[in-house]
């Protein structure tokens, strides 16, 4: 986090979670495609990092140190019966220590047969944006999902 620029739009945290395969499978792809989001709506995105053993209270620690209006976790699923790598967006505007779940949106499910990269990069910067507008985020903001966001696969 020394790299790291106070006061971002949008900062990006990796976390390892309980799949780091998910984590391998899914970065490379949707890393790039957010950073093309942030910078087509003129965001300052913030120098994304690692944390290892990870879980998703990390949030709240960064929210306090870097103090970005947006937080994404992108975050390792328990692997299941269906895949090891699906990985999830957890969200939070401006979190804060005390924090809980209430306080966060999630996109989950992001692997090949779920929602693919492409369309969970599209669907992150939509929900960061309106966190900013809105000002709030978790249970007091439902996110508007346009039906082709469920169609891309890619």
């Amino acid at each position: 986090m020394e790299r790291c620029t106070p006061g971002a739009d949008l900062q990006i945290v990796i976390g390892d979670g309980l799949s780091v395969t998910a984590v391998s499978a899914q970065l490379p792809a949707l890393l790039p495609l957010i950073a093309v989001q942030a910078q087509a709506r003129g965001w300052k995105l913030g120098q994304p990092f690692v944390v290892r053993y990870c879980r998703v209270g990390v949030m709240n620690d960064v929210g306090e140190i870097l103090r970005p209006k947006v937080v994404v976790l992108l975050i390792g699923e328990r692997p299941g019966l269906a895949t090891a790598e699906s990985l999830s967006a957890y969200m939070a505007f401006q979190p804060r220590s005390g924090d809980n779940d209430a306080k966060r949106n999630l996109i989950s499910n992001i692997h090949a047969r779920g929602v693919g990269v492409k369309a969970a990069a599209v669907r992150i910067a939509d929900l960061a944006a309106q966190m900013m507008e809105r000002r709030t985020s978790g249970v007091e903001l439902k996110e508007a999902l346009p039906p082709a966001a469920w169609l891309d696969k890619g």
